[in-house]
């Protein structure tokens, strides 16, 4: 699919934590941010009525700070209520980074599973977008030291979308990736407008946590991941010191806020993979944790990240996380 994302689209892969990569890599895609940079196009500042499928590209002045969001109406759209899924990115990434589908394929998920997919931007000093981080409770860098309104800027997408599209209220469901994934926590902690999240390695590192109802979760990470440590602490490839919370602290945390059942039961053994769930008691919401043995700091069943091709991996995050939300 040709995408409008692409047109004067920053990448990044490497130069932070959240993606990755070897030296020669980094180099040919700081190179490849670079060029792109240079002919970034304006987004549409209007909340413009989006009547077709197709992708699209929009800004709005928040804060003193112009941040941008990208949306992807798939095919299938005529109108109707659907689902929307807010995907963040990583660490020193861009929303064009996570809307790239040879990275991610979310934009491929969407028009199999019929969503409206949203990537919004996260903090960055270039009108590009590039080397975007988020204010995710400890992490992460000029997010956090600037003290962005993360949540605030992302609750206005959600309602800024709600007007462009029908969207099904009900199904307003987040992921992201590193970084982003840790912001998918806090807006569980603070957003009420979600419904569920899919963090992808990246563990809850917010001080405090009182979310107005229960918040299904499905959370992934591998053992081996070098960045984001499984059990906690700063990861030993990490470009930031900070002392993550582990997956089991995580975990903990969750099953007692939704109320979920502390004992998990085993709901999928593969090769590689494991998912464990927490079932909902009365009055709350599961907790699923899904672990891969290999693929570090990535996306299970993404395409190319860090630099190179990822192996066929056990699982697909975008497959469990959908066959979840749709199970809600």
């Amino acid at each position: 699919m040709t995408s409008r994302f692409w047109i004067g689209a920053a990448t990044l892969s490497a130069v932070a934590f959240a993606i990755g990569g070897s030296a020669a890599a980094q180099r040919g895609q700081f190179r490849q941010m670079l060029e792109r940079a240079r002919n970034h196009q304006p987004a549409d500042p209007n909340s413009t009525k989006l009547k077709a499928p197709g992708d699209y590209r929009f800004s709005f002045e928040r804060d003193g700070l112009t941040r941008e969001y990208l949306v992807h109406v798939p095919k299938s759209y005529r109108g109707g209520p659907m689902p929307m899924l807010l995907a963040l990115h990583g660490g020193g990434g861009s929303a064009d980074y996570q809307a790239d589908d040879s990275k991610y394929r979310l934009i491929s998920k969407s028009e199999a599973a019929g969503f409206i997919a949203v990537f919004p931007n996260g903090y960055s000093r270039f009108r590009s977008g590039i080397l975007g981080t988020w204010n995710a409770g400890a992490c992460c860098a000029a997010a956090v030291h600037n003290k962005i309104d993360d949540v605030g800027f992302i609750r206005e997408v959600i309602a800024r979308v709600e007007t462009q599209a029908n969207i099904d209220h009900r199904r307003i469901f987040a992921t992201g990736m590193s970084n982003g994934a840790m912001m998918s926590w806090r807006l569980a902690c603070e957003a009420p407008e979600i419904r569920a999240i899919a963090p992808v390695e990246g563990t809850d590192n917010t001080a405090g946590c009182k979310p107005a109802h229960p918040v299904p979760v499905i959370e992934f990470h591998a053992v081996n991941d070098e960045m984001v440590a499984f059990n906690g602490g700063p990861g030993p490839k990490s470009f930031t010191q900070v002392n993550f919370t582990s997956v089991q602290a995580t975990q903990a945390k969750w099953v007692a806020l939704n109320r979920a059942d502390p004992k998990a039961k085993r709901v999928l053994t593969v090769a590689g993979a494991h998912c464990d769930l927490h079932p909902a008691k009365p009055g709350g919401a599961p907790v699923e944790l899904c672990v891969t043995d290999t693929g570090g700091h990535s996306w299970p069943g993404g395409g190319t990240q860090q630099g190179r091709k990822q192996p066929s991996m056990a699982i697909s995050a975008n497959d469990l996380m959908w066959s979840f939300f749709s199970s809600l």
